[in-house]
């Protein structure tokens, strides 16, 4: 199964800075650029929700309120990775980190069903 891979996760104080990477290896996703690739997390015993996105052709990017202004995504195309970075880290932002992708967007980048490949995650832990 085609599979993204996070990595960059750990242990931060709060008010820190993480970022995470999502890479997309071998030779899937040639058409890299025309993906949509968001972050999402999810906290112990809550749901999964949507973090951000990122679309490259066209261009776009989606947030969720509680991270605008502290986080943000950029990603390198060549090397297919796109990264999630976070600043002034809450203890509210602890839970696990997931990166997934889809090949275009069919309706709204806040919704979990639309993508189609997902990673297995990344744990971020933010002390207070």
């Amino acid at each position: 199964q085609v599979q993204l891979v996070e990595s960059g996760g750990g242990l931060v104080q709060a008010g820190g800075s993480l970022t995470l990477s999502c890479a997309a290896p071998g030779p899937n996703f040639s058409d890299y650029i025309n993906y949509i690739v968001g972050w999402f997390r999810q906290a112990p015993g809550k749901e999964r929700e949507f973090v951000g996105s990122m679309r490259w052709n066209p261009g776009g990017q989606w947030y969720r309120d509680s991270v605008k202004g502290r986080f943000s995504i950029t990603r390198d195309n060549a090397k297919k990775i796109t990264y999630l970075h976070m600043n002034s880290l809450k203890p509210e932002d602890t839970a696990d980190y997931y990166c997934a992708a889809a090949p275009r967007l069919q309706s709204s980048a806040y919704n979990i069903s639309e993508y189609e490949y997902w990673g297995r995650g990344t744990q971020v832990i933010v002390s207070s």
